[in-house]
């Protein structure tokens, strides 16, 4: 099922997969659309205990959308539920890496490549 926002044009997929959820995300994470990211996710979190967030697709992330990843990652660790970052951009990376939250992503046990 595909969610779409009409101001920056995000559009987040959910697949089950087995005994997890695969999330991509496609378009721009950025301030005014971060909340359909939060709100698919953060809705999987009880029924599942792996959430994988697919990037590649993602053109563009903004402090707000970093924000949102920080907030469903520790929604995800309060509720036992182990949330993995794969296929990052460029821009995720360096965001992450600027702000010092590459380490907890990726020293969660999370693939950042």
């Amino acid at each position: 099922m595909a969610v779409q926002s009409s101001l920056a044009h995000l559009n987040v997929e959910v697949e089950r997969e087995g005994d997890r959820y695969l999330v991509h995300c496609r378009g721009k994470l950025i301030a005014g659309v971060c909340g359909t990211l939060y709100q698919r996710v953060h809705g999987l979190i009880p029924d599942r205990k792996q959430i994988v967030l697919d990037l590649s697709d993602l053109e563009w992330i903004d402090s707000m959308g970093i924000g949102t990843l920080v907030r469903l990652h520790a929604g995800c660790r309060y509720a036992d539920c182990q949330l993995q970052l794969i296929n990052m951009g460029k821009r995720v990376r360096e965001l992450l890496g600027l702000t010092g939250l590459l380490g907890v992503f990726a020293g969660a046990g999370n693939s950042t490549e």
